[in-house]
């Protein structure tokens, strides 16, 4: 009889779970950033944006609904500019990541997004709020290429899929952190113990970089980029012409490009504004009930924490359940089996949640689906480059999609305010939410172009 084979974990040896625990830390704390912003994003767009009431004004509700709308619009606004910074300091830390090192250029974007964030809770303004979400985002564009190429580098090739895995699945628990934070901070808020509950989850973003400093001091770089490093000629190190004057690299790369494109705008334009749908429905039913502002915004505070969390462990079932499935069935497979999924569980949220109950088994519906894609792209995209690019070209793909996925959110805000603006409250965020979901066809389309990459080692 044959013996069983041994579990993809029995190969790592204690320096690679030491480099898989960093790298999961240094994205953990990055996701945590990102979805700080997303929680924090509603009530610091009505401080900064919406027009200060008097004393004792009572708003009609025509007025109550045009606050609503242009909350979102801002919002959205803010999330585009994000995007916009996340993608230029992805390609410039890409190349960054193929020149000087994995391991330096993550300690740079970890400082980097860590002391942004605390500048945002400094906001006087929506302009000054946005060019600090620009500059955290230029951080947190850059962490992803090289923390994955850092872990495709050191591990065996039978553990990679299952190791890039689980780095992506404990992004997850960083969006779970920034939730928890959220509802304690509300309801701090709410006994009076804090005045702008969202400076303080910004302030509370400033710790990875404390943290990174110790942390990266035992981190060594993979020793295929020091022979890469030896081997190669400093131009072809870290280079968009070396990228794209070879047509195999060129073909890898806009193919990558267009599947995070549609996975990027389907979470970031549509799935993490589940957060403003979840306030619209709920914010109605308690106006209904005669609740005053206080508890209203305590009320949202928690059911917006309790949305992000069980979205997020929804989300971290389904990257471990693509890195699971895809090294059986194949790249593209899963792939094409999470669009279909995210398209259909997104609609479904926009569409029908409308209550308490539904929160907690259509949301984390939605999370797995959309979420498994980028379990896909933190396999995939390192196994489609060589060493010499593939933080580089990892960066292009999961980055320079962001440019034009920044007009995402811009367009829910968009269709919310302007074309859908005219319906009650929270029909014009559905319309906007179900008509945005055609998105992830764009990856459906793409898929035949794509190369697989099953069972086959890293390209050198």
């Amino acid at each position: 009889m044959n013996a069983k084979p041994a579990r993809w974990y029995h190969e790592l040896t204690r320096y690679h779970w030491f480099v898989l625990a960093v790298a999961a830390l240094g994205w953990m704390f990055d996701t945590m950033d990102q979805q700080l912003f997303t929680l924090a994003r509603a009530p610091a767009m009505r401080e900064l944006v919406l027009p200060k009431s008097s004393p004792g004004e009572v708003l009609r509700p025509e007025q109550k609904a045009q606050n609503t709308n242009l909350a979102n619009e801002y919002g959205s606004y803010t999330t585009s500019i994000f995007l916009i910074g996340w993608a230029t300091g992805g390609l410039g830390f890409g190349v960054m990541g193929d020149r000087v090192g994995r391991a330096r250029t993550m300690l740079w974007t970890i400082v980097i997004y860590s002391l942004c964030t605390g500048l945002s809770a400094l906001s006087v303004g929506f302009a000054d709020f946005a060019f600090y979400r620009f500059l955290t985002g230029l951080g947190v564009g850059g962490e992803f290429a090289v923390g994955v190429s850092l872990v495709a580098e050191v591990m065996p090739d039978r553990a990679r899929p299952y190791a890039l895995g689980l780095l992506q699945a404990l992004s997850a628990v960083g969006n779970i952190a920034a939730a928890v934070i959220n509802m304690a901070l509300g309801a701090m808020a709410h006994a009076g113990v804090v005045e702008s509950a969202w400076r303080v989850m910004f302030m509370v973003g400033t710790v990875p970089a404390l943290l990174a400093v110790f942390i990266f001091r035992r981190l060594k770089e993979p020793q295929r980029w020091q022979a890469a490093a030896l081997d190669a000629p400093s131009a072809q190190l870290g280079s968009y012409a070396a990228l794209f004057g070879d047509q195999r690299w060129r073909r890898n790369a806009i193919v990558g490009m267009l599947l995070a494109f549609a996975g990027v705008v389907g979470l970031w334009g549509i799935g993490f504004f589940s957060y403003e749908l979840i306030s619209s429905v709920l914010r109605t039913r308690f106006e209904g009930e005669q609740m005053n502002a206080a508890d209203i915004a305590y009320n949202l505070a928690f059911w917006t924490g309790v949305t992000s969390i069980v979205q997020n462990v929804g989300g971290f079932f389904g990257i471990w359940a693509y890195s699971r499935i895809t090294p059986h069935i194949g790249r593209k497979p899963a792939f094409a089996i999470a669009f279909v999924l995210a398209m259909a569980s997104t609609a479904m949220v926009f569409w029908y949640l409308d209550s308490f109950v539904q929160i907690f088994w259509m949301v984390p519906i939605m999370g797995f689906c959309q979420l498994a894609l980028f379990g896909g792209y933190a396999i995939y995209f390192p196994e489609l480059f060589p060493t010499r690019l593939r933080s580089t070209g990892t960066s292009f793909c999961y980055n320079v999609g962001r440019f034009v996925a920044a007009a995402g959110p811009s367009t829910l805000g968009l269709l919310t305010s302007r074309v859908y603006g005219g319906y009650e409250q929270p029909l014009p965020l559905r319309l906007a939410g179900v008509t945005m979901c055609a998105i992830f066809l764009l990856g459906l389309v793409v898929l035949p172009f794509a190369p697989e990459t099953k069972g086959q080692p890293l390209p050198e």
